[in-house]
This record gives C-alpha cells, sequence and structure tokens, in this order.
C-alpha cells in the first residue's frame, strides 16, 4: 500500500506513519515540522518519505501531495490524522481561534483531499480522517466548542466527498482517549492548555461520563484503524473507545460503532 499520513510530525500521526512503514507499505509523511518528520521517517523505514507540508495553505498541499505522489508511485490510501483543540469556554473564543482550528482541521482536509482525488480515484483507494466522540457520539464537552464544531463539520466533508466521488473508499475514524505512543508520537493536543481552566472542566467531563478513566491502548488503535485501511473504503465508519471499568449502556462511550446498511450498529467491547 502506498500511503500518505498527514500530521504524522507527533502524536497520533506519527504512530500512524510510523507503524504503516514498518507493516512494509510505502509511506509518506506530511506535516509543518520537517525536522520532526525526518526523525519519523527513519523510524517508518528506509523508504518512507518525509515532505513538508502546511494544510492551511493551498499551494503547499498541492506541492507536497504532487512530490508524496511522485515518490510513491501513486497513492492508494491517505491518511487525516491533523488536529488542533483550543480549551476555552465558548464565549472567550476569537475570530482567530476560530479560524486556526476551521483552518487546520476542516478546509485543510479539504485541500489535501482535493489534492489527492486524482491519484485516489486512478487507485480506487482509501482516505480516513481522526474525528472526536464529541462531534458524533456525545454532546459538544464544555471548552471544546471549536473542537467539536470543527470535527461535526470534518464530518460532514467526509460525507460530501463520498457521496460525489463513490470509486473511493471515504471513511470517518472517530477515536476515544488515547495518548499516542512514546516520545514524540506522544499526543500534544493539550499542550498550550490554560491549566487552570482545564482543572475546572476535567471535573464535569469525568461527571456526565464523557471521561471514563481509561486510554484507548494505541497498539490497538492502529490495528483497528489497519484494518480499515485495508478494506478499501468498504467500512464508511468506525468508531474506537477505550473499554471503561464498568459496562457502558447504549449510546455512551466504550462502544465501537459501525455503519450498516441500516444506520450506525453499536457493539460492545
Amino acid at each position: 500500500m502506498k500511503a500518505v499520513v498527514v500530521g504524522a510530525s507527533s502524536g497520533l500521526g506519527r504512530c500512524i506513519g510510523v507503524d504503516l512503514g514498518r507493516r512494509g507499505d510505502r509511506v509518506a509523511l506530511l506535516a509543518r515540522r520537517h525536522d520532526r518528520l525526518v526523525d519519523a521517517a527513519k523510524e517508518a523505514g528506509p523508504d518512507a518519505l518525509a515532505v513538508a507540508c502546511d494544510v492551511t495553505d493551498e499551494s503547499s498541499c498541492r506541492a507536497a501531495v504532487e512530490e508524496a505522489a511522485a515518490g510513491l508511485g501513486g497513492i492508494d490510501a491517505l491518511v487525516y490524522a491533523t488536529g488542533i483543540g483550543p480549551l476555552a469556554p465558548v464565549e472567550k473564543l476569537d475570530a482567530d481561534a476560530w479560524r486556526r482550528t476551521m483552518d487546520t482541521n476542516v478546509i485543510g482536509a479539504a485541500l489535501v483531499t482535493s489534492a489527492a482525488l486524482p491519484h485516489l480515484t486512478k487507485s480506487g483507494g482509501v482516505a480516513a480522517y481522526l474525528s472526536s466522540i464529541g462531534g458524533s457520539l456525545t454532546p459538544s464537552w464544555p471548552g471544546f466548542a471549536a473542537y467539536h464544531v470543527s470535527k461535526a463539520a470534518l464530518e460532514k466533508l467526509v460525507e460530501a466527498f463520498r457521496v460525489e466521488h463513490p470509486s473511493v473508499g471515504f471513511t470517518r475514524f472517530v477515536v476515544g482517549d488515547c495518548a499516542g505512543g512514546e516520545g514524540d508520537s506522544r499526543t500534544g493536543f493539550a499542550d498550550g492548555w490554560d491549566r487552570e481552566y482545564a482543572a475546572q472542566v476535567h471535573p464535569v467531563w469525568r461527571q456526565r461520563g464523557y471521561l471514563t478513566g481509561a486510554l484507548l491502548d494505541v497498539d490497538e488503535f492502529l490495528r483497528v484503524l489497519d484494518v480499515v485501511l485495508r478494506c478499501g473504503g468498504t467500512v464508511p465508519e468506525v468508531t474506537v473507545t477505550p473499554r471503561p471499568p464498568a459496562r457502558p449502556g447504549p449510546g455512551v462511550p466504550g462502544l465501537i460503532r459501525r455503519t450498516g446498511p441500516n444506520g450506525p450498529v453499536p457493539r460492545p467491547r
């Protein structure tokens, strides 16, 4: 498989790129921080490519995708793992915070996908986008308005591409709490948060059942994603969350949800 992973300089994106490379796939790792990409590419294998890409810049997206396609000899899979999540009360989010979040989490996904679409159409490939349980399974969490609004928009974007380009397997990959791997592969999602405000909202998340105290094992996350990518787009949506301490009821975190012919089908883990 010839795979392009966007957001591969750190966190889950880096985990994905390195894992695919170690499985024997040819991978191109894309992100802004090229120095970190070089290190990640070394972990992914001798044929892995490190390609600088700023997802908020259209020309950068197109140039990076074309460089990746030329280096790989085509594109069979695209994984969009880039995402930022400012933490603040909804009324205190300024225009810059909204724009940065939408530019990175939604518009960047549209730009990268548009650039990769000719290659994915030619290969009959698959495109997977990391989303959040707050964008589809739970109400928006206090403090996460910009992030969850952007993830809800991302999910509609995936649907739009699927409707207009049915030959490509567009997949929403919804993820619960996962800390990533070690070192640069550990998620930096909370970097830059206001710690005092985080301490205020954390008990609310837990009280409402959004947090169970468990984290999804990154190897399990990678195993499921790998299966989805190799299904060739026949799985339009999958949700993976950590096993909670107690058995959950229907419709709460702790389920793997697949979309069947008649809609979402919850399956206890």
